[in-house]
């Protein structure tokens, strides 16, 4: 019985020995993974591609920036508005969304190095009765913007907020691309849309919408980590200049800017 003992300690040992080992290898992987939250309404910067394959150059950008510094990147769908929530409770690691940078944000999340310089821009529908070249044109029509984005807190605070326009004609979205189906359909779902004025352009090529007016927001694009993480950030931010100093960025920007 003792001999017994003794050879069932033995193999106790060595089971949680083995065990350990299968946990430290189990840790080292999940270390050197990184988990993208996007939100892929929002072309050129994220998008999904006829195979349901998230792409764009916010995603191209940060696989690059990641992957360069031996991370494993996986990438995942999220709404915009929940982004900052996920990152908050560890469900991803970062947010590549086309996210601005701005002082509210920051005090939820920490931002990477800028990469992308941004404004806004007002979409109506080609071919509709909708007359807009001021801001104080908007107040004639239902405008309508994605929840959580930076287009959203203009119509908000510059617009509804101050009186120039009504509540009632205020139209939020979860999703960009509803926003612009709906812009699509006419004015009797909504007049206009402002929507950071990149992805303007890019829904402008279709030929259904056009770009009517700007506004200068000066607006910087940022991968956001979670608030604290300043290892991750300053790593992003080291890569990114590294990589917007060579000739992949050139490539990139033509990839997804350049009018073909």
């Amino acid at each position: 019985m003792k001999n017994e003992h003794k050879i069932f300690s033995i193999g106790l040992v060595l089971a949680m020995v083995i065990g350990a080992v299968a946990l430290s290898g189990c840790t080292q992987e999940k270390t050197n993974k990184i988990i993208v939250g996007t939100s892929s309404d929002f072309a050129p910067f994220e998008y999904k591609a006829a195979n349901q394959t998230i792409i764009g150059f916010d995603i191209d950008l940060i696989k690059k920036v990641l992957t360069d510094q031996g991370y494993i990147v996986e990438v995942q769908d999220i709404g915009f508005d929940s982004l900052i929530p996920a990152l908050q409770t560890g469900k991803i690691d970062v947010i590549a969304a086309a996210m601005s940078i701005t002082d509210a944000r920051k005090l939820e999340v920490d931002f990477s190095a800028p990469y992308y310089d941004a404004n806004q821009a007002v979409l109506v529908k080609v071919g509709a009765n909708v007359t807009v070249k001021t801001i104080e044109d908007l107040k004639n029509y239902s405008v309508g913007a994605q929840t959580g984005t930076t287009g959203w807190s203009w119509v908000n605070d510059t617009l509804v907020a101050t009186g120039k326009l009504s509540n009632d004609k205020f139209r939020s979205y979860d999703l960009y691309t509803d926003a612009v189906a709906d812009l699509i359909i006419g004015p009797s779902r909504v007049g206009a849309i402002v929507i950071d004025s990149p992805v303007a352009k890019a829904f402008e090529k279709n030929g259904e919408v056009k770009i009517v007016l700007n506004i200068t927001t000066n607006e910087s694009y940022g991968f956001a980590v979670k608030k604290g993480n300043t290892e991750l950030a300053t790593k992003i931010s080291t890569g990114l200049t590294a990589v917007m100093g060579s000739t992949y960025w050139e490539e990139l920007i033509e990839k997804y800017f350049t009018t073909t």
